[in-house]
């Protein structure tokens, strides 16, 4: 069956001027769909939406939206009109890497909301436009940093625990509805975001990172057959000793001094 026979014809890409949401959002054009493109950085949004509708031939809408905004469902609602949504990725996310004690308390609270509040806000109203039509497709992007406690990426991790967790119970509740829902678990990526970080090597056993498109495309080809997935072969085995092999507490301790080292934090 075709993807859009099996979802319908618009996706809407939270996240998507560049890197993992740019990723998705050209693999959704290729198999044909419609897009809703919604990210905060208008100028580099909109050059991403131009060249997926010229590229692809598809409708491409792009919406500037800041995603930690209380009226940010209202935006894009008004922006959309009566557009369906029959496919959602959230694939925004703000993080801050250091000590917790090291940015205000606004820094953590910001990304709780990004991360956390938003995504429920916009599963609510377009899941739930899905579950009514019984048809539709959800994927919520999330970290392999969200297995254990991540010391210097504390909050951000925690968000990440939650996004499984939710993504996981929604598959239960909505399979039976007709509507697909997968938490994708990401190990590091090579989007902008994560170069501008300029990560140091943690371990010689350390996973390359992955480029978008193939997060991407496993991701897509998984959809529909399983609540979560953790990509690449290299995460899968990383993530398998830190769960079914080391304890916690090793895990956790690994997990702070592979950022302290990567990250040349002197905390």
């Amino acid at each position: 069956m075709k993807f859009t026979e099996k979802y319908g014809r618009t996706a809407l890409v939270a996240g998507a001027s560049e890197g993992m949401g740019a990723a998705f959002a050209r693999a959704l054009a290729a198999r044909g769909l419609n897009l809703v493109l919604v990210a905060r950085r208008k100028e580099i949004l909109e050059e991403t939406a131009k060249q997926i509708a010229t590229q692809y031939n598809v409708k491409v809408l792009p919406v500037a939206c800041d995603l930690a905004g209380a009226d940010a469902l209202s935006q894009i609602r008004e922006a959309i009109g009566d557009t369906t949504i029959d496919f959602l990725v959230y694939n925004a996310a703000s993080s801050f890497i250091g000590p917790y004690l090291a940015t205000p308390v606004t820094t953590h609270t910001n990304i709780a909301v990004v991360n956390m509040v938003t995504p429920l806000t916009l599963l609510h109203y377009f899941g739930g436009k899905m579950v009514e039509r019984g048809r539709g497709g959800v994927v919520i992007m999330t970290s392999i940093a969200g297995f254990q406690g991540s010391g210097y990426l504390s909050t951000y991790a925690a968000t990440k625990a939650f996004n499984r967790v939710l993504a996981e119970g929604l598959w239960y509740e909505w399979k039976p509805k007709g509507v697909d829902v997968i938490a994708c678990i990401a190990g590091a990526t090579a989007t902008p975001n994560y170069i501008n970080t300029n990560p140091g090597k943690a371990s010689p056993l350390e996973p390359k990172p992955q480029q978008p498109g193939q997060v991407v495309d496993e991701c897509l080809r998984r959809i529909g057959t399983k609540p979560a997935f953790i990509s690449g072969t290299g995460n899968k085995l990383v993530s398998f000793l830190m769960q079914h092999i080391f304890s916690k507490k090793k895990a956790v301790n690994m997990m702070g001094d592979s950022m302290k080292k990567m990250y040349r934090i002197n905390d």
